[in-house]
């Protein structure tokens, strides 16, 4: 049967081939381009290169910027300096994840995200929460990532969901997702191997099934799907290009100029 939903546009998350950027960032965000990925996840530029300079290499590659993320498990950063990074390449979104201790430390993150929040959307930016999967933990019975959705206002607060570490946690991606209408802009995926270790696997080599999950993500207004794999028993490149291909068989991808 063929895929009902709409193909989105698929983006990347450059975290999959840091090691690769780190040696030779020009000529890997070049292969990423290639593969055929259109939008990327992606922070300040190494040393030596300007914001400007950044901008200029993707656009060339015609790289949409979609946005970056902030400090892991830190709500201490210079917002101005991200929104003026943001502002520079075009971005919208910028990504938090955290860790919690407890349902009191649930609360008062909740309320830090609520006040950061706010600033962001006075700034035209969109904070999302990235999870892992230490969020299903439960605190009096509801999961941290539950309370943290529940206490933070769902304009100044929004998802970047991840469908590995959802799973890993014990949920059902494609119904976790369905419960977050207008509320996960952006979605993380990746998959799992089948087995005990439930190593990160190639989008549509594993586990997870991604048309059901595309399906959700349709109905609740995802924007993007973004592809990353946080360790890979491959080449990390080759890792993205089976992934993108894999999009493209399941007719999720809405990338043009593919080939």
């Amino acid at each position: 049967m063929p895929v009902t939903v709409r193909p989105f546009p698929i983006g990347v998350q450059p975290y999959t081939v840091r090691d690769q950027l780190a040696k030779d960032y020009e000529g890997t965000l070049e292969k990423l381009a290639a593969i055929g990925y259109r939008g990327i996840e992606i922070g300040l530029p190494p040393a030596g290169k300007t914001v400007a300079e950044q901008k200029a290499l993707l656009n060339r590659l015609d790289l949409q910027v979609i946005g970056t993320h902030g400090p892991f498990d830190s709500l201490e950063a210079d917002w101005e300096a991200l929104f003026r990074y943001l502002d520079e390449t075009g971005g919208r979104f910028i990504a938090l994840s955290l860790k919690f201790a407890s349902k009191d430390d649930v609360l008062q993150k909740a309320d830090r995200l609520n006040q950061i929040g706010r600033r962001c959307r006075e700034a035209g930016v969109q904070l999302l929460y990235h999870n892992h999967d230490w969020e299903f933990e439960k605190f009096d019975g509801d999961y941290a990532l539950d309370l943290l959705l529940r206490e933070t206002n769902p304009e100044w607060v929004k998802m970047e969901l991840d469908t590995y570490w959802v799973a890993r946690g014990g949920e059902d991606p494609a119904e976790y997702v369905s419960k977050l209408k207008n509320r996960c802009p952006l979605l993380h995926i990746k998959d799992m191997e089948p087995g005990e270790e439930k190593f990160f696997a190639e989008v549509g080599e594993g586990t997870l099934d991604f048309t059901k999950i595309a399906q959700a993500a349709d109905e609740a207004g995802t924007e993007w799907l973004i592809v990353e794999q946080d360790l890979s028993r491959r080449d990390p490149i080759e890792s993205l290009t089976i992934s993108y291909r894999n999009l493209q068989r399941m007719g999720l991808s809405g990338n043009r100029s593919e080939g």
